[in-house]
């Protein structure tokens, strides 16, 4: 197949992001279509591929694309996905659609919802995040994989810093910055190193990743390099002692923002860790390995706690973003099969169900005009379609069988335990303390008394709203009751993974 597919959903969004900035501003409605024109085409390109390597034949990367940009120096725009990156790309098509309509606005002018503000600026930056995102995902380039991951994290401080909750936007989009960008700089020394080392191992100056994993590098050099290289990528997924950004950007950034940097942007950290730390330096990721499980249980356990204890909606589901990430990493540190499965599944499953609950507590937001859970109550008689979906979701985050949340957390759980039997069984509080703190929220929203000063002032959400809900409640429902149409897909990415590691 010579259609350049992974091309075309990288570079659309960056070039729909230059249309919609030379589009006259007061022409809003024009701007918010060709935003969900683009953003579905991407989404229908997205799932063509993962419909193709399902129905295919799933081994090694495929749909390979291989431009030289800058030979002199090992440089080349080289695409392809695998197993644990297909599902990831089709996640961030999911999510840019989803978070396109939530951003729509409503004309109800007691209804603040979506993006009133500059929408022509807002999508050209949304675009922007969403090709970088692309751009790691199927990048088999050090150097681009690199290039768009910066591209991925700049336009984050611009959204939050513009579009934001006022409070804390200014506060919340710095801090973010500054997190990322260390973290990123210091995971690029680790990679500029296996650079050096590779061409001095075989006199080649190569940026490609396929090649690294054969450069022969010792077992000092990743040992030493290891950690650096993991935790400058994981920083953006969440890992502890380094989650601080996470749960204010959250709360800072609107409701699409939210659901890109929860449903997304912590995933691409978690999968660079693992695509450049783990398979590039796997001698370094067995020794390092008990530390990262170290980090990733309290994670676990420690997110679900201060999740809750919250009595702000979007800080409860930062936290509860951190816990889940945790288990990701969780699922990566036991560098077996079982556990790495685990973890690419729930990569997807929490990057859905954490938009969802984005996009649901905006809605909220927009029409109560507050996202404290004592002030709240009475939603599923307003909105029953958000509590629908806000159920769903909650139903994914405790892990219950039939829904993709349990698909996922399972095999990570039977992963540690086969290498860690105490980290999981701690681990395992997060469960009781994640259904404690949904089933409460939930009452105390959708299902209490609503309060007095709400009453006559808060509508329904819109087709478009509902729209999105269905479409994200859908993921999640069919991985859960039909896992072969996930689980064995992201196995053959394992498979590559575990080959590298030794059969570890």
């Amino acid at each position: 197949m010579n259609f350049p597919i992974l091309s075309v959903i990288t570079f659309l969004p960056f070039i729909a992001g230059v249309i919609i900035l030379m589009m006259p501003a007061a022409r809003k409605n024009e701007t918010r279509a060709v935003a969900l024109a683009t953003a579905t085409i991407d989404l229908l390109l997205s799932g063509w591929v993962y419909l193709q390597y399902l129905l295919g034949d799933m081994t090694g990367y495929q749909f390979l694309e291989q431009y030289n940009w800058l030979p002199q120096l090992g440089i080349t725009l080289f695409f392809g996905v695998d197993g644990m990156s297909a599902p990831l790309v089709l996640l961030t098509g999911i999510v840019m659609f989803t978070g396109v309509l939530i951003s729509w606005g409503d004309d109800d002018p007691h209804v603040m919802s979506g993006i009133q503000d500059r929408p022509r600026e807002f999508f050209a930056f949304l675009f922007l995040l969403a090709g970088g995102v692309f751009g790691v995902f199927v990048s088999l380039d050090l150097f681009m994989l690199f290039f768009f991951y910066e591209i991925a994290v700049f336009p984050m401080y611009l959204l939050i810093a513009i579009w934001g909750w006022v409070k804390t936007r200014e506060y919340a989009a710095m801090k973010l910055t500054l997190y990322l960008f260390i973290g990123s700089v210091v995971a690029l020394v680790g990679a500029l190193a296996m650079y050096w080392v590779q061409y001095q191992n075989t006199g080649v100056l190569s940026f490609n990743m396929l090649d690294m994993e054969t450069a022969g590098f010792s077992t000092a050099f990743q040992n030493l390099w290891f950690l650096p290289v993991f935790l400058g990528f994981a920083v953006l997924g969440g890992i502890w002692p380094f989650h601080n950004w996470s749960p204010d950007g959250h709360v800072a950034a609107p409701t699409a923002v939210s659901m890109f940097h929860a449903g997304v942007l912590m995933k691409l950290g978690a999968f660079a860790a693992l695509r450049v730390g783990v398979m590039l330096l796997p001698e370094g990721a067995k020794t390092w390995a008990p530390l990262i499980m170290g980090f990733a249980g309290v994670a676990v356990v420690y997110g679900a706690y201060i999740a809750f204890v919250q009595t702000d909606l979007k800080y409860m589901i930062g936290f509860s973003s951190v816990s889940h990430m945790g288990l990701v990493v969780l699922g990566v540190s036991t560098l077996n099969e079982t556990g790495l499965v685990g973890a690419g599944v729930q990569m997807f499953s929490h990057g859905v169900m954490t938009a969802l609950f984005f996009a649901v507590t905006g809605m909220i937001y927009d029409r109560a005009h507050t996202r404290m859970i004592p002030e709240l109550g009475g939603m599923a008689k307003i909105m029953p379609f958000a509590a629908i979906g806000f159920i769903i979701g909650g139903l994914v985050s405790m892990g219950m069988p039939g829904f993709s949340g349990f698909v996922a957390e399972f095999p990570i759980f039977m992963g540690v335990w086969r290498e860690q039997w105490l980290v999981a069984v701690i681990s395992s509080i997060s469960i009781v303390i994640t259904a404690a703190y949904i089933m409460m929220n939930i009452r105390k929203v959708f299902f209490s008394p609503l309060p007095e000063n709400l009453e006559g002032h808060v509508g329904d959400v819109t087709v478009l709203d509902k729209v999105a809900i269905v479409t994200l409640c859908l993921f999640m429902i069919a991985i859960g009751l039909f896992p072969s149409v996930m689980v064995p897909m992201v196995s053959t990415g394992v498979e590559n993974i575990m080959r590298l590691l030794g059969g570890a």
